[in-house]
């Protein structure tokens, strides 16, 4: 059984905003992948499991999200899911006693490793809900770097109803969300809504069902638009600056604002903003 016992693919973009790309479909085992125009979509597809987060799972969207990350024309990773449940969780079968300490080690090891791909992918990493996320399926919703979900989407963390607390999927919740709504998640094990998600701070966008695919597009058009190594640079010293002090911080930050000028790129948006033309971006690391 798995954690849901209880309880859309991105269209292309209107237009181009890469002069060369790749357009591919990949099935792999409980995924699926989808590339165009420096968009990889990831579709969990294994709709009979509620798209748990088993190990083959896990393994399969580690390798996705890690394939191909050098490739400069690589912009935006999306997780979307088929089916009405975005993913239920890990599967409880292999955390049942029989499976053995060892095994349960490697099922919290590989999930670890697979939040520690969404935050080193040198893109941003969005997911794409229309549905329940629970357990673990809620740790990797709030992982991602944006959230966008339909208005029937629903989060949930009820470990606690097996006599499993939900520990892990607490870490990025309790980064994300208020205390006190993380801690109605993991106490009770009672769903929240869409809506409430949104207002936490879970959630970034809530739209309609038929728009979400838009939605989504949108903002992917709009992260594509700008210079790959700018927004990994920002997207690393975002991660690191949160575990400081704000001094420090603001310390790091002087620096990092500094080094992006000294980036091709850097230099080419300051020169395009003075000169009132759009930037021609080189997305190589130099300068």
């Amino acid at each position: 059984m798995i954690f849901a016992t209880l309880a859309r693919k991105i269209t292309p973009l209107r237009q181009p905003l890469l002069t060369n790309y790749t357009s591919k479909r990949l099935s792999s085992g409980p995924t699926k992948t989808e590339f165009c125009r420096g968009v990889k979509k990831i579709t969990l597809c294994d709709a009979k499991s509620r798209n748990s987060l088993s190990l083959a799972m896990m393994h399969n969207l580690i390798t996705h999200i890690n394939e191909g990350r050098c490739n400069e024309e690589l912009r935006v990773i999306v997780l979307a899911a088929e089916g009405p449940v975005f993913s239920a969780g890990h599967n409880l079968k292999e955390l049942a006693p029989e499976a053995g300490k060892a095994q349960h080690q490697q099922v919290f090891k590989l999930a670890s490793d697979l939040m520690y791909s969404i935050i080193d992918s040198p893109v941003p990493v969005i997911a794409q809900v229309d549905g329940l996320a629970a357990a673990a399926g809620c740790q990797l919703v709030a992982q991602c770097d944006i959230v966008v979900c339909t208005e029937n989407s629903k989060f949930s963390t009820p470990g606690a109803n097996f006599g499993i607390f939900c520990s892990t999927p607490g870490i990025p919740l309790a980064r994300t969300v208020q205390k006190s709504t993380a801690l109605h998640m993991l106490f009770t094990g009672l769903p929240i809504t869409a809506v409430e998600a949104k207002n936490s701070g879970l959630v970034s966008k809530v739209c309609p069902a038929g728009d979400i695919e838009s939605e989504v597009n949108t903002i992917c058009e709009a992260i594509v638009a700008k210079s790959r190594p700018v927004i990994e640079l920002g997207k690393k010293f975002y991660y690191k600056q949160i575990d400081v002090d704000i001094r420090k911080a603001y310390e790091l930050g002087a620096e990092k604002m500094v080094e992006n000028l000294r980036m091709d790129d850097g230099k080419e948006g300051v020169r395009s903003f003075v000169e009132k033309r759009k930037p021609v971006w080189s997305h190589k690391k130099t300068g």
